[in-house]
């Protein structure tokens, strides 16, 4: 039996998704969350099928949420449901690694058939135009494992190496060895072009 959890702080649409998987998938178990937090508790204990994830959260940060939950819970599908659907923002929920896109907008039968798509295994989004490839710094950020990416958001956060160490729990050695894998996949020189760099992952939704 499937389960599947919807990471939304609106309770109407939340319960519009459910609806909309009651349809598509009438054995899954469904469970509802409203934050970022609430999301990782449930991908860390039983696994999860699906998670239906909301751009804009109290405690997530642009595509941050996205790229984070992709690098430590690279197991689980996560579809994106955005009142943001203008092609540059699908188009970076797919190159961060989204198996889908589904928007807010969508009709309850879209919805349906953008879940059913998704569970068979395909990526669905809204009709992208030919032009406009996944923009690079997308799919570089991507491309961090799960600690590159942490250390990449602690100096988009202004966190000196130490402070970063300190919260990984690692030494300040081994974030100053991380950081040369951080700047050879961004295709950046320093600290500053990596934060400049980094603004990918929290520009406006």
């Amino acid at each position: 039996m499937d389960r599947i959890v919807i990471a939304d702080d609106h309770p109407l649409f939340r319960a519009a998704l459910a609806t909309a998987l009651m349809q598509a998938a009438p054995r899954a178990t469904i469970e509802e969350t409203a934050s970022l937090a609430g999301a990782r508790a449930a991908l860390s204990g039983v696994p999860v099928d699906l998670l239906l994830l909301d751009l804009k959260l109290s405690d997530s940060e642009g595509f941050a949420g996205l790229a984070g939950i992709r690098a430590d819970f690279p197991a689980a599908p996560v579809v994106i449901v955005s009142a943001s659907e203008d092609e540059a923002t699908v188009r970076r929920a797919l190159a961060f690694g989204a198996a889908g896109f589904i928007p807010k907008s969508a009709t309850r039968s879209d919805m349906v058939e953008a879940l059913q798509a998704i569970m068979a295994g395909d990526v669905w989004a809204p009709t992208l135009t030919e032009a406009g490839p996944v923009e690079s710094m997308e799919s570089r950020i991507a491309s961090l494992t799960p600690s590159q990416l942490k250390i990449l958001i602690g100096l988009q956060h202004g966190r000196l190496n130490k402070q970063i160490a300190f919260d990984l729990g690692v030494t300040e050695a081994t974030i100053k060895a991380h950081l040369t894998g951080v700047f050879r996949k961004l295709g950046v020189h320093n600290r500053t072009q990596a934060v400049i760099a980094a603004q990918a992952l929290t520009t406006e939704v």
